[in-house]
């Protein structure tokens, strides 16, 4: 079965610093899962690297519902590269039959549970995450700095 999965965790240098965020735990089982890379922010129109952006006055999901922003640290508004690079992140998911998604922590497209927004528990989920957990597709996020051995197998993967 397919799964999505962010570009940056099998080391593809896509963050908004130019970087990347390897799992070699995961990397290993490339040749066995049908992993589908996405990099939301590219596939939404914004260069690499990039100024990093957050979420201002909520997160994903009120991105989504049209009552919150995503502003860069230049001061620019990079809303509308979240929204089509989170739809086309769902497109992908739709045509390739992914109903999983592993997506890096603490992104303002992919995390779960992001910093980079203004909630009152001072997290919240980002905008591809929000969508794709809106068109019931499950995702698991994925801290790079904690990934246990037999964290791949956990999966069910």
């Amino acid at each position: 079965m397919p799964v999505l999965i962010s570009s940056c965790l099998l080391g593809i240098t896509c963050r908004y610093d130019g970087g990347h965020s390897r799992v070699d735990e995961i990397v290993s089982k490339a040749r066995e899962i049908h992993l589908i890379p996405v990099c939301p922010e590219q596939l939404g129109g914004l260069p690499t690297p990039r100024a990093p952006s957050n979420i201002v006055k909520g997160d994903g999901k009120t991105v989504l519902s049209k009552h919150a922003r995503v502003i860069n640290s230049l001061g620019e508004d990079v809303t509308q590269a979240f929204l089509k690079g989170a739809r086309e992140t769902l497109n992908l998911a739709t045509m390739t039959g992914a109903t999983k998604a592993l997506l890096k922590h603490k992104s303002p497209s992919c995390g779960l549970a992001t910093p980079y927004c203004e909630t009152d528990s001072g997290y919240g989920v980002g905008v591809t995450a929000a969508l794709l957990l809106s068109a019931g597709i499950e995702v698991i996020e994925i801290n790079p700095d904690e990934i246990e051995t037999d964290f791949i197998r956990n999966l069910g993967l």
